[in-house]
């Protein structure tokens, strides 16, 4: 009877493994916590806070829209919509700098910055 896998074959499967968890904990490791939560609707900034303050915001979409922003614990949320889907509360909740909430019919964008309100982040300054 044929071996199905062979010593080169357990190899290979080690390597990569070895990689993948490499490549992970890289990932996991270079998050940065955000540290305020910027609010936009139609691609205009309407309110910023930050993230270690407890908040209940309500936004006003496009068109009449409404969306809910709940800020408790350091995480972000959105807890209510007025769009037909409620796939901006399906997004799960957000704390880490760079990620985001996003309701396409109401326009309204949340995103975790890493600074303070009002401060940009720059990754590399070149001259």
């Amino acid at each position: 009877m044929k071996k199905i896998i062979n010593k080169n074959d357990l190899i290979l499967i080690g390597v990569l493994l070895v990689g993948a968890i490499l490549i992970a904990g890289a990932l996991f490791m270079t998050r940065k916590q955000g540290k305020t939560v910027v609010v936009s609707v139609d691609s205009k900034e309407v309110a910023s806070f930050p993230l270690d303050k407890d908040v209940e915001y309500e936004i006003k979409g496009y068109e009449g829209g409404r969306n809910v922003l709940v800020i408790k614990d350091g995480i972000a949320y959105m807890s209510d919509a007025s769009c037909p889907d409620h796939l901006c509360m399906h997004m799960g909740q957000i704390k880490d700098a760079g990620q985001s909430i996003i309701c396409l019919p109401n326009r309204v964008v949340i995103e975790i910055k890493g600074g303070k309100p009002d401060q940009e982040e720059y990754d590399t300054l070149s001259s």
